[in-house]
């Protein structure tokens, strides 16, 4: 492989990478967001007396807040919201995979990382 390869292939390595960060970053954000409004929507609810004394059912439909921002966060999960926060890192880890072979890594940026030839005796 040449050098102009592996330099091309770093490039757009780190450009895909770089292009992933704003929509994580996103995805993050929209994450921790609703996982405070759900901890905060639990607490409310767990420290409300009302809670033990009525159906499970009635007891979220006394705390809409909370109910909402739940379901908001289960239907995150089922969209994938775990993978998306990750995907940089998805990806520069398959890329280590399939470098390996080749004596080679790469960062969690898509920098190339040569490793040393092993010597064969």
């Amino acid at each position: 492989t040449s050098s102009l390869d592996l330099k091309a292939f770093e490039r757009r390595l780190t450009e895909y990478i770089a292009c992933l960060q704003p929509a994580t970053g996103r995805w993050r954000m929209i994450l921790i967001v609703v996982s405070v409004c759900t901890a905060t929507g639990a607490w409310n609810w767990l420290i409300d007396p009302e809670t033990q004394k009525v159906s499970f059912f009635t007891s979220l439909w006394n705390h809409p807040f909370f109910t909402i921002s739940c379901i908001t966060l289960i239907g995150l999960f089922f969209a994938g919201i775990h993978k998306r926060v990750v995907a940089p890192s998805i990806i520069a880890a398959r890329c280590r995979t399939v470098l390996a072979e080749y004596n080679m890594s790469c960062d969690d940026t898509g920098k190339l990382i040569l490793k040393p030839r092993p010597h064969v005796q």
